[in-house]
């Protein structure tokens, strides 16, 4: 349920961030551009359709508790972001307002066409998200339902894509291009890939919030570069290259900092609150032997280290500590949040087992101490039990 809740609440916060934002900057600029056809103007208005129009709302908050597995809740939710994302940012670039003048109503069918002016402008019109959405839907929810169900599902999810023109909200141009988006986040997001690029969709997913929200809306030069430098890690995420920050001996040159700094900015943030968490817990632990692991560490914090001790840096995104900084230092990066290479692992296991061998002691660290570090540090042990005349040869 958690993991339910928190898709649902991203999912929402991106669209009511995002919708409103390329509304506005559509009728900041007085847009009189129309996607519309001739057969637009032979469309009738039905009132009712409303109805089903207002329902997409319901599907798109059930559509997280309805799905089974992890992994199809990853897809949808991933899903519907890349269409909140990529439509929003059409609207901002390309804004169209809808061309005709919907007629008086009363009653309370009125009454849902006021709520839905609260939320709504004429503009938001290429693609359709209500249409992108519905595929969207229907490919997370087809394989649950057989039979009535599936064909009533279907139906509806139509009704609703109708309703886009009957409502006179959408002109059939915008249905056609909420269909291609629907389509295309599908292509982009497909099942059982999913684990492998977590980070690298997120710092996308943040790269287009950012465009939208700080370049387009807030017209700042500051957040299009913070946007730009994300898109950057998310492509370096995306290629599972860890060495993208150029770290050597310890630290990051001005090139990396001139492309990086929010995302090396961030580290160390995060860093000091880590500092501040844990101040009553050791920033380090003896773990098997001659083998010490934790995070990146204080001044202070690694001269409490065994003496003539070797370190073996898995972070990319902090520099490492200046005593630290020796002839017994070595650097092997590995993108946090994300499974390592099997070279990169053979390559900190080579390490290890030559320094035990030699006797000497040895600091594996992160940045944070949560995850790579404890990681290599198990996998290490696990192959000691397994040849344990090997790593004490």
């Amino acid at each position: 349920m958690p993991a339910r809740l928190t898709h649902l609440v991203l999912n929402w916060l991106v669209f009511a961030l995002c919708y409103p934002l390329a509304n506005q900057l559509a009728a900041q600029q007085q847009v009189r551009r129309s996607l519309a056809l001739a057969l637009d103007a032979d469309i009738p208005f039905l009132p009712w359709m409303i109805v089903p129009y207002a329902t997409s709302g319901a599907f798109f908050t059930l559509v997280f508790f309805l799905v089974r597995t992890p992994e199809q809740l990853r897809v949808a939710s991933r899903r519907l972001l890349v269409a909140t994302v990529l439509g929003t940012m059409a609207f901002a670039l390309f804004p169209a307002r809808f061309s005709l003048t919907r007629p008086a109503l009363d009653g309370a069918l009125a009454l849902l066409y006021g709520g839905l002016d609260l939320i709504d402008q004429p503009y938001n019109q290429f693609p359709s998200l209500h249409v992108a959405y519905c595929v969207i839907f229907w490919l997370a929810l087809v394989p649950l339902v057989r039979g009535g169900l599936r064909a009533l599902l279907g139906a509806w999810l139509a009704l609703i894509v109708a309703s886009t023109v009957f409502t006179w909200q959408h002109h059939v141009l915008d249905v056609a291009g909420g269909l291609a988006l629907g389509l295309l986040a599908a292509l982009l997001v497909q099942p059982g890939r999913t684990r492998r690029h977590t980070v690298a969709f997120y710092y996308g997913i943040g790269t287009g919030v950012l465009l939208l929200a700080g370049a387009w809306a807030l017209r700042s030069w500051l957040l299009a570069y913070v946007a730009v430098s994300l898109a950057l890690v998310a492509v370096a995420y995306w290629r599972r290259h860890a060495g993208f920050l150029g770290k050597q001996g310890g630290r990051h040159g001005l090139a990396s900092w001139l492309l990086y700094w929010p995302y090396l900015a961030g580290y160390r943030l995060t860093w000091a609150a880590v500092l501040l968490r844990e101040r009553q817990r050791p920033a380090f632990v003896r773990h098997d032997g001659q083998l010490w692991v934790g995070r990146r560490l204080t001044g202070r914090e690694a001269r409490q280290l065994p003496a003539n001790c070797w370190v073996i840096d898995l972070s990319c995104e902090l520099p490492e500590t200046p005593s630290l900084r020796h002839e017994r230092y070595r650097h092997v990066p590995l993108l946090d949040l994300h499974a390592p290479k099997a070279a990169q692992i053979r390559a900190v296991l080579a390490l290890l087992e030559d320094c035990e061998r030699a006797g000497e002691p040895v600091y594996l660290h992160c940045a944070m101490g949560y995850s790579r570090s404890r990681f290599i540090a198990r996998l290490y042990q696990r192959k000691k039990s397994r040849c344990p005349s090997r790593s004490t040869s």
